[in-house]
């Protein structure tokens, strides 16, 4: 005969728990807080800004939508930026609407070089602003160029 039986109460208990193991895991699941688009959003640029690459690239356009235009109620700002990585060239756009207080899209500056932090496995995954980085350049250099402490630039003798 078996020592299995579903009348035992050690059974009865172990199926029990189990049940309730496995009906609290689901109704944690289901109740649980998810995370809002913009949360997943930043999210992904901090995890760029840590592990990202960096490499350069060019900003391409502006983008300013209405909210009847986005269908958003705070409407839309976009950069659009290229890079190339590999021998393909990416052509992308970040949606900074909710990063006002670090870009003022309308002081970039159109074809003008940029930093882009990509990630290496996805490279299609890049930004480049984010809450504490910014890829975006004042000058079209990288390092500014300083003047003379005169003002003006010093002259450079012929040899």
């Amino acid at each position: 005969m078996s020592d299995f039986s579903l009348r035992d109460p050690g059974t009865l208990g172990a199926i029990a728990a189990i049940a309730l193991c496995v009906g609290g895991y689901f109704t944690y699941r289901a109740l649980r807080k998810q995370p809002s688009e913009e949360e997943l959003e930043q999210l992904r640029r901090q995890q760029l800004v840590q592990t990202g690459r960096i490499l350069d690239g060019t900003i391409l356009d502006i983008s300013d939508l209405d909210p009847h235009e986005s269908g958003r109620p705070n409407g839309m700002q976009l950069i659009l930026y290229k890079y190339e990585r590999a021998g393909v060239c990416y052509e992308c756009s970040q949606d900074v609407t909710n990063l006002r207080e670090y870009v003022n899209i309308y002081d970039l500056r159109l074809g003008f070089p940029c930093s882009v932090r990509y990630d290496p496995h996805r490279p299609i995954n890049s930004i480049v602003v984010a809450e504490g980085w910014s890829g975006l350049r004042e000058t079209a250099n990288s390092v500014p160029i300083r003047s003379s402490p005169g003002g003006s630039r010093a002259a450079v003798p012929y040899l």
